[in-house]
């Protein structure tokens, strides 16, 4: 990174902090320490520390952007853009009916969630935007003196806006918060840049191969407002209330560039003439405007273009007032296929008078627009648990049958679904229900009704801890009941098993045989066009078995079900569940889908956006850009691949390898983890508890209970947030070093030899190990020992604090000699260089929590916990994530 870049924020920061805080200087500098700042101004040290590491991520965003231009205008393809896709395609001889063959199946649709892991408010977001904004205009261009000092004081005023804009939320935001929290980014960023996507996937292709773009190859899909597991405040009515709110901004969205069309498109009769066709569409289109129609020709006479324009804009107002029960004289556009088929026109029409070169910049956007958006921005997700789903169901046939029913997963269970399934849906409307399973049947009835109004605004039925085909069943029987009938719905919900468990991931290839061999499952998804799609749980998976062995079921499941896929003629694609972190499969994109297994993408890819990586992806429109592209890039080239063609990881001595290790360091993760007093140990060894109080996200923190008593308890996000608050890190190399070790100490030599040519060979291995190399790195056990002193029994701390320090020892060792350098993460410079900066700043944060969690947890036992020590708690956590540069 640019140290002029970091020199000018920090010099801003420090001119707009000074008078309120006299030591920020000191503290930014690293010569003192954030522990030894006076107590009166203990809280504005950390808000030092918690803009600092803004500023920080702000400027690492503008010099990654700068490093892309100076490479582009080099004429060098960057790794993973459209260009460097194709140059190697064409490397490899791939020819063009190749390339067609995977357009046809490119489908990647970018899942955003609101799992709470995102720590700054929109406020704090859109300040951000301002400063990178600023930023750039500044260093971008060769200004005058007096020039540069108006811009820098510009910038100067948003880092003091930034600076006294508080950093914690006071309230936990409400779902209808964070639907808003993610419509921002389209509004500010994404409408535009997912066309603009498109658009340079196809200059690349017309480039290489002479081909156009799928136009809908890339669109986005959200579970906000529609992700009940856990969140009881996601009930029907929100997600009706959600569905409504996406579609009033993609209508929104629209009216500023019908606006630029009226007013740019100003051909005159008295230039060019015009086709009877297009006059045609013309005068239908002013006929359906009313009395709108004169205003429209008196405003724009001459002007046929601007009059077309104009009536859109008319009726899309109409569209807009009827949604709010308003009345317009012009008639509402029922589908957004309308809107798309007019806007065609128009685009057809401006090319048969000569004018391509308009119709491609000023109208072929919106069209592309319309594609991706339509009228619901998002496709919405439903997403609740097997357990809730049974309960329910349950609920229902009792009531129908008069006598207590029990889900209780037996075969019974599973005849009593599907003969159900085959038989009539009965009347529910008059039965006893509890709360709980009347809002599922009306969720069930509104989606169903979303889906008939606009069969885009929906996307799938996420069933999580699915663990049998009974529980897929089940959904598919509530979703027959409770919507009239399948038939009045143009395809059937598509219902998508979540396997999270390393024991779900095991069975899921029996559940899909299993749910594929029911004859009338299959018949509907023969009516979705034979497409099943599959989520895969990264988070859970990890906190059930490990790093190690949550990467390789992963991928041992992904081939497995493709293989049943194949068997039932069933196209099989994966959704993957990524969250931020390594811990919890937040790898980079393009090595990460580079890394799935030969034949398992296919075109086809969903995968999670959560919390702060919405913002850090998608909060600026170059970064958007380069995400999006490396993403769709990424899932092409693997696409491209010849499908036939196993990898040395997937045969062999290199998949025996593969699980020899895989085994050996599940066994050893699960000995740390089921150790007596482990949880008590994570409990009071790391700040699990306080995080409930940070206001980062409107659901729970915990499916069940209160506090946890074991694994299951806890949800996969505070377990990895836990682990990184405290710097052991463990989440994402515990059990590694253990599997090398013995792995080699048996197979000597000759293991040493094949865990090296794996390293060299194996996209999987190596991305395991690099990835658990800069988790080691920021692994701090010097600091972590300061946690295990907080454990009320010292034996336990000692005896598991030893355990891990000897296996971070040993893992360090272990990749050391993998990748044959002399210290950890030298391979990789910047993210060295920004933990190496933050290291002074990080130890005195560290220091500052442990202190105060001693307090607080102290004078909690006595309901005396001073509210400004718990403040300063929550500031710790959320500077030290923002620090490490992520969270969960």
């Amino acid at each position: 990174m640019a140290k002029d870049t970091l020199d000018l924020l920090r010099s801003l920061l420090i001119e707009v902090g000074c008078n309120l805080l006299p030591e920020i200087e000191d503290l930014l500098s690293g010569r003192l320490s954030v522990d030894a700042v006076p107590e009166t101004r203990r809280f504005l040290a950390l808000q030092s520390f918690g803009v600092w590491h803004q500023l920080v991520a702000i400027a690492m965003e503008y010099e990654g952007a700068q490093y892309r231009r100076r490479e582009e205008r080099a004429g060098r393809a960057m790794i993973g853009t459209f260009a460097d896709v194709m140059r190697r395609a064409e490397a490899h001889g791939i020819g063009q009916e190749a390339v067609k063959a995977a357009l046809s199946r490119l489908q990647v649709q970018p899942t955003m969630t609101a799992h709470p892991t995102e720590t700054k408010r929109v406020t704090v977001l859109e300040i951000h935007r301002r400063i990178y904004r600023r930023l750039t205009e500044l260093r971008t261009r060769d200004w005058t003196p007096d020039e540069v000092r108006t811009l820098t004081a510009a910038l100067r005023a948003e880092v003091e806006v930034l600076w006294l804009t508080g950093e914690l939320r006071l309230e936990k935001p409400s779902v209808a918060q964070e639907i808003d929290w993610g419509i921002h980014f389209f509004d500010e960023v994404l409408y535009e840049a997912l066309p603009t996507v498109v658009n340079n996937l196809g200059q690349a292709l017309q480039h290489s191969y002479g081909v156009d773009a799928p136009e809908t190859c890339l669109s986005f899909a959200s579970w906000i407002g529609g992700d009940r597991d856990g969140n009881p405040f996601v009930t029907a009515n929100v997600t009706r209330a959600a569905l409504k709110r996406y579609r009033e901004s993609a209508l929104a969205s629209y009216r500023p560039i019908l606006g630029r069309l009226a007013a740019d498109l100003s051909i005159g009769v008295s230039v060019v003439s015009f086709s009877p066709a297009f006059r045609t569409a013309l005068e239908e289109l002013l006929a359906q405007c009313g009395d709108e129609r004169l205003e429209i020709e008196r405003r724009n006479a001459g002007e046929p273009f601007r009059q077309y324009a104009a009536a859109l804009a008319c009726r899309l107002e109409a569209t807009i007032a009827a949604d709010r029960g308003e009345a317009r004289p012009a008639a509402p556009f029922v589908r957004a296929a309308e809107l798309l088929r007019l806007v065609q026109a128009l685009r057809q029409a401006l090319e048969e008078i000569g004018a391509p070169a308009v119709a491609k910049r000023k109208v072929l956007p919106l069209e592309r627009r319309l594609r991706i958006f339509g009228f619901h921005t998002v496709a919405l997700d439903i997403r609740q648990n097997a357990t809730v789903v049974n309960r329910c169901l349950a609920e229902i046939l009792s009531a129908l049958e008069g006598a207590p029913v029990a889900a209780d997963g037996s075969p019974a269970w599973l005849d009593r679904l599907t003969a159900a399934l085959r038989g009539p849906a009965p009347e529910l409307s008059g039965l006893t229900l509890s709360d709980e399973t009347r809002d599922l049947v009306a969720l069930f009835q509104l989606v169903a009704e979303a889906r008939r109004h606009d069969p885009a605004a929906i996307g799938a039925f996420i069933l999580s801890m699915t663990t049998s085909a009974a529980d897929l069943i089940a959904v598919y029987l509530l979703s027959e009941w409770c919507s009239g009938g399948l038939s009045n719905i143009t395809a059937p919900l598509p219902i998508v098993p979540l396997f999270e468990t390393i024991d779900d991931l095991r069975a899921a290839h029996d559940i899909l045989d299993a749910i594929f061999s029911n004859r009338i499952v299959r018949r509907l998804l023969r009516e979705a066009g034979d497409r099943q799609e599959v989520m895969l749980g990264y988070s859970d998976s990890n906190k059930d078995g490990g790093f190690f062995t949550s990467n390789w079921e992963l991928a041992k499941a992904q081939v497995a079900l493709k293989r049943v896929g194949r068997k039932h003629r069933i196209d099989v694609s994966f959704f993957h569940g990524r969250g931020g972190s390594v811990s919890r499969g937040g790898a980079p994109a393009g090595r990460a889908i580079a890394a799935q297994p030969n034949g398992t993408v296919e075109g086809r890819m969903r995968v999670t956006e959560q919390g702060e990586i919405v913002s850090a992806k998608f909060a600026n429109r170059g970064t958007a850009l380069t995400m999006l592209e490396r993403l769709v890039g990424a899932v092409l080239d693997h696409t491209l691949q010849p499908p036939d063609t196993a990898r040395p990881d997937e045969i062999g001595e290199d998949k025996e390898a593969f699980e020899a290790l895989s085994g050996l360091s599940q066994v050893k993760y699960l000995d740390l983890v089921r150790m007596p007093g482990f949880i008590d140990y994570f409990n009071e060894a790391s700040p699990v508890e306080e995080l409930s109080l940070l206001k980062i996200g409107s659901r729970p923190a915990r499916r069940f209970g209160s506090a946890p008593q074991n694994l299951s308890d806890l949800r996969a996000i505070p377990w990895v947030f836990a682990w990184s608050q405290n710097r052991h890190m463990l989440t994402g190399w515990y059990g590694i070093g253990t599997a090398l070790s013995s792995f080699t100490g048996v197979r000597g030599e000759s293991g040493r030899a094949l865990l090296k040519k794996m390293y060299g060979t194996s996209p999987l291995f190596r991305l395991i190990i690099d990835e658990a190399e800069k988790l080691l790195f920021q692994c701090d056990l010097t600091i972590g020992r300061l946690y295990a002193d907080l454990v009320s029994d010292p034996q336990t701390a000692d005896t598991v604090f030893r355990q891990i320090e000897a296996e971070a020892r040993l893992t360090e060792e272990m990749i050391l000699f993998l990748t044959e350098e002399d210290r950890l993460a030298w391979r990789f410079p910047e993210f060295r260089a920004r933990a190496d900066g933050m290291r002074a700043q990080m130890d005195g944060l560290h220091r500052l929590q442990v202190d105060l969690l001693h307090k607080v947890r102290a004078s909690r036992e006595s309901d005396a916990a001073r509210p400004e020590d718990v403040d300063a708690l929550l500031m710790t956590i959320h500077v030290i994530s923002g620090g490490l540069g992520w969270t969960g």
